[in-house]
């Protein structure tokens, strides 16, 4: 029996008319150097339909892909939802790749278009050589001539526009593509290529559609909200919030280069955020800045963190010094992200055991994810959270290959399809699932120690390091044992002025981890290098190992 249901396609289109009509006095605010820079969502809906003509001349005409290599601003937000609403499809480029790596991303996805921020134009020059797909290019803001100059110079870039001057005098209003089929893609993100080259997901219209209602429904924004958007917005769809806050009509705040303590504090307190997302490192340096220099940041009830899991001692700092509660959020690239968070059930008492281990968790599986633990010998573990193994997903918003553009080797397309399993996402996270749907990783499976047959999860390790106050930052990898195959390595960033020992450090590991599992190698480093989405780089941390660069130190 068929349902009596009108099948409207779920298009970023519809949320775009939603909220710029229904929400149109919603502000984003953009921070510039002089402060506040406001553009209300019925001046984000023109200037999309001023963008949608003006790529429509420059040959944009179907589902070509527009590339983005901005910061979060409003002309970011307008570039969201026009690209898709007309059709075509958004490209955004991480501009903390390395170079070969951007170069890879850009010619791997086709933009054709770019639309570049003018404090980025100068470093997306020294690219475009290497770009010969790329023919137009847009500068939002003005730029020394030398850098227009080397914009122009490749000899396949037609024009190079300047934003603002492209969309003037342009109409208002324009005739959004509504006859697509959902599943067609509206943007591309690209993993981070921690192993081999990024891999491209490519979301439909429907996939950003639910995950933007999904978000909105667990996270319980409303317009009234003021969200900090720290995260990317060429990271994972900046976690969905630019499309939730169409449903939801929460102002956004997006703080475009100014990604420092001071001016996020500033932010908080002038704009009164009650809300925000970035990753650890982000909201860590703002718990030292705001001990240090107190602001009223009473305004802000939640920050969303994911990336890499905070250490619990900054979610207690936070809620016992300021009143915020941090919200750990799990997903990655291919989850659209989001898979699950931590929100602590009704029936745990506060400040209890039972729910800071609910609140330190990765979450519960927002509704639309399934989740499976996958033990090592490829059989399916009970959801009881004790039995470990790998955690595989499935649903609506997540990936179910990789983008390919026909040009892969062999090997390549294989280890693509490999992070497959029957239908299901390999997630290379190591956890358990709880019968309520609670996650609990203990590790990506490429950084679990294994030491003399038994597992030790490097996580655990540097939340308990973390938790000592003169630990700031702390890293630990498998380094090679001939006794025991691996050991953990410790590397530490003390806070200015600290002086503990690596003896100091074990001693006070001594009844929060096992004792077998206590690093006997430690390394004092200035700072843990970090992707270009600010996760730990354990990889390049074991190559400095290798290579001799850390100075270590042995405590028994």
């Amino acid at each position: 029996m068929l349902s009596t249901m009108q099948p409207t396609p779920l298009l970023i289109s519809t949320l775009l008319r939603y909220g710029t009509t229904a929400h149109g006095r919603s502000e984003v605010v953009t921070w510039t150097a002089d402060g506040a820079r406001r553009t209300t969502y019925a001046q984000v809906g023109e200037q999309a339909a001023q963008l949608a003509h003006a790529l429509r001349d420059l040959g944009i005409t179907g589902d070509q892909r527009v590339g983005t290599f901005m910061w979060n601003n409003a002309e970011h937000l307008a570039t969201y939802l026009a690209v898709p609403s007309m059709g075509a499809v958004l490209h955004a480029l991480n501009i903390r790749l390395f170079p070969e790596q951007l170069v890879y991303v850009t010619r791997h996805g086709g933009s054709e278009v770019v639309i570049v921020d003018n404090t980025l134009a100068e470093p997306f020059s020294q690219l475009l050589e290497q770009l010969p797909a790329v023919r137009q290019v847009i500068v939002n803001g003005p730029v020394e001539a030398a850098v227009l100059e080397a914009l122009r110079r490749p000899a396949h870039v037609r024009q190079v526009h300047d934003y603002a001057q492209l969309l003037k005098g342009r109409p208002t209003t324009f005739d959004w593509v509504d006859d697509l089929d959902d599943n067609d893609a509206a943007s591309m993100c690209y993993t981070s290529g921690t192993t081999g080259n990024p891999k491209g997901v490519a979301y439909s219209h429907r996939s950003n559609y639910l995950h933007a209602m999904a978000a909105v429904a667990t996270l319980g924004s409303t317009q009234a909200d003021r969200l900090l958007v720290v995260v990317p917005m060429f990271h994972a769809n900046a976690w969905g919030y630019p499309y939730a806050a169409m449903v939801s009509g929460s102002t956004l705040v997006m703080p475009d280069r100014f990604l420092q303590p001071e001016p996020l504090a500033t932010m908080i307190e002038t704009e009164k955020v009650t809300g925000g997302a970035g990753v650890p490192t982000i909201w860590n340096g703002l718990l030292q800045y705001l001990d240090q220099n107190p602001h009223d940041v009473s305004s802000c009830r939640m920050l969303m963190v994911g990336g890499s899991a905070p250490a619990p001692s900054m979610m207690r700092a936070y809620q016992e010094r300021y009143g915020i509660e941090i919200i750990q959020g799990w997903g990655m690239t291919e989850t659209s992200p989001i898979g699950s968070l931590a929100f602590a059930p009704a029936a745990a008492e506060p400040g209890s055991d039972d729910y800071w281990s609910y609140r330190t968790s990765q979450g519960r599986l927002v509704c639309g994810v399934e989740g499976r633990v996958i033990g090592p010998d490829g059989t399916e573990q009970p959801r009881d959270g004790q039995r470990v193994g790998e955690i595989e997903v499935r649903g609506p918003w997540i990936t179910a290959s990789y983008y390919s553009n026909g040009e892969e080797s062999e090997a390549e397309i294989s280890a693509m399809a490999e992070k497959f399993d029957d239908g299901w996402l390999r997630t290379g996270d190591v956890g358990s699932l709880t019968e309520d749907g609670f996650l609990h990783l203990t590790d990506r499976a490429k950084d679990v120690i294994k030491s003399g047959g038994e597992w030790i999860s490097s996580v655990d390790l540097e939340n308990a390091i973390m938790g000592h106050p003169d630990v700031l930052e702390a890293s630990v990898v498998g380094i090679p044992d001939p006794k025991w195959d691996e050991r953990p390595l410790a590397t530490v960033v003390l806070r200015a002025g600290a002086s503990p020992t690596a003896g100091d450090l074990r001693e006070f590991l001594a009844d929060k981890v096992a004792r077998w599992q206590i690093p006997e190698q430690w390394a004092f480093i200035d700072e843990v290098p970090k992707t270009s989405v600010g996760k730990f780089d354990k990889k390049r941390l074991r190559q400095r190992y290798a290579e001799g660069d850390l100075s270590v130190l042995r405590a028994d």
